[in-house]
C-alpha cells in the first residue's frame, strides 16, 4: 500500500527571515523597474550581457539581481544567463495595461527609503515620520520639488487608472447634474466619467500646482468641465449635487478628515451625495493590501485606512449618513453617503 510523502514545511524561522529581507526584494524590483529591464524583454529572451550593455550596468551584478527575482517567479532564466518575462514581470513594463512601474519608482525612491528608516519615530509618537525627516508635510515638500512631484503624480495616475473603469462600471453617475472630483489630480477620473455619461457636468478641484498639471494634460472637455484651484480644508465649489473623492480621505488623520467631510457637507445641497472611493480594511486577521497601505499612510501622509464602521462614524459626525457600500471588480469600493 502506497504511503504519501510528508509535505515539506518551511520552518517559521525561515519564513520570518524571508519576510525580514523584504527590503532586499523591494530594492531588486525597484532597480530593474528603474532600468526598464522588462521593456527590454518585451519581445523575447535576452542575455544578461545584452541587458547589461543596454542598461549600462555591471553584467555580474545584474545577473545576481535577476537570478534572485527569478527564484521568486519574477523573470525566468530559460538557459544559462538568458532571461525572459513571466506573468509577474509583465506589470513592470511601462506599456503594460496593468503597469505598476510608475508606482514602483515612487515606492522605491530615496524619499521612501529615508522615511521608512525613521519609522521608529511614528511608532513612538503616532506622528508621520516624513515630517520628522524632511521638516515639512509631504504635500508642502512636493510643491517645492517638481521632480519628486512628477514621480508622485505619475505613480498616483498609474495606481488609480485601473480602478477608474471598475468604479464607473459599478456606480451610476448619470443621476447627477454636476459632479466635483475633489483632489482629482490631472482629471483622469472625471474625464472617464464624462466620457461614459453625457448628462453630468464636471468640476475638477485640487491644489494650484495640480490644477496647472491638469490644464497642461488637457484631458477634460472644455465645454463640460471647469478646473478650480483651492484647498478642501478651506472651501469647496458650490452648485454641485455630487462630490467624489478617490484615494483622498485615507491620506488624512481623523481630525483633518473631519474638516474635509464638513466642508463637503457645506458644499452639497440636501439631495446631494458624497462618494468616497477607497480600499476598506478587512476585519481582524484577514489579509488584504489595505493593511500594508495603512502603514504607508502612517509614516508618510499621516492618514489611515478604515473599516466600514469607521467610515460610517466619521460621516455621521459630519452630517452625512452612510447609505451603501458598492463593491467593484478592483480592490476599491465606493462608499456612498447622503
Amino acid at each position: 500500500m502506497a504511503t504519501s510523502q510528508p509535505q515539506f514545511q518551511i520552518p517559521p524561522s525561515a519564513q520570518v527571515l524571508q519576510m525580514a529581507f523584504g527590503h532586499c526584494i523591494a530594492a531588486c524590483i525597484y532597480h530593474v523597474a528603474r532600468l526598464g529591464v522588462a521593456d527590454l524583454l518585451r519581445d523575447g529572451p535576452i542575455t544578461v550581457a545584452e541587458l547589461a550593455s543596454a542598461t549600462k550596468t555591471n553584467e555580474d551584478a545584474l545577473y545576481r539581481v535577476l537570478r534572485a527575482l527569478a527564484s521568486l517567479g519574477m523573470f525566468i532564466e530559460i538557459e544559462s544567463r538568458t532571461f525572459a518575462l513571466t506573468p509577474l514581470a509583465q506589470p513592470l513594463r511601462s506599456d503594460a495595461p496593468d503597469s505598476v512601474r510608475a508606482m514602483l519608482l515612487f515606492a522605491g525612491n530615496s524619499m521612501h527609503a529615508n522615511t521608512y528608516a525613521a519609522m521608529g519615530y511614528s511608532l513612538e509618537t503616532g506622528k508621520r515620520a516624513f515630517d520628522h525627516v524632511y521638516g515639512k508635510a509631504p504635500f508642502e515638500y512636493l510643491a517645492e520639488h517638481p521632480d519628486e512631484a512628477k514621480i508622485f503624480d505619475e505613480a498616483m495616475t498609474s495606481h488609480s487608472t485601473p480602478g477608474i473603469a471598475a468604479i464607473i462600471d459599478a456606480y451610476d453617475f448619470d443621476q447627477f447634474e454636476c459632479i466635483a472630483d475633489v483632489g482629482g489630480g490631472q482629471g483622469h477620473m472625471l474625464a472617464a466619467i464624462l466620457r461614459r455619461y453625457q448628462r453630468p457636468r464636471g468640476v475638477l478641484f485640487d491644489l494650484p500646482y495640480a490644477i496647472e498639471h491638469a490644464r497642461n494634460r488637457g484631458l477634460l472637455p472644455a465645454n463640460r468641465a471647469t478646473l478650480v484651484a483651492g484647498s478642501f480644508f478651506e472651501e469647496l465649489p458650490s452648485g454641485l449635487d455630487a462630490i467624489i473623492m478617490k484615494h483622498i480621505i485615507h491620506d488624512w488623520a481623523d481630525e483633518e478628515t473631519q474638516k474635509i467631510l464638513v466642508n463637503c457637507r457645506r458644499a452639497l445641497p440636501e439631495h446631494g451625495k458624497l462618494l468616497i472611493a477607497e480600499m476598506i480594511l478587512p476585519p481582524m486577521n484577514e489579509p488584504g493590501f489595505a493593511k500594508l497601505l495603512d502603514i504607508e499612510m502612517l509614516v508618510i501622509p499621516g492618514g489611515r485606512e478604515r473599516t466600514v464602521e469607521e467610515y460610517s462614524a466619521a460621516l455621521g459626525r459630519a452630517g452625512f449618513r452612510l447609505t451603501r457600500v458598492v463593491p467593484t471588480h478592483s480592490p476599491v469600493s465606493v462608499i456612498e453617503a447622503a
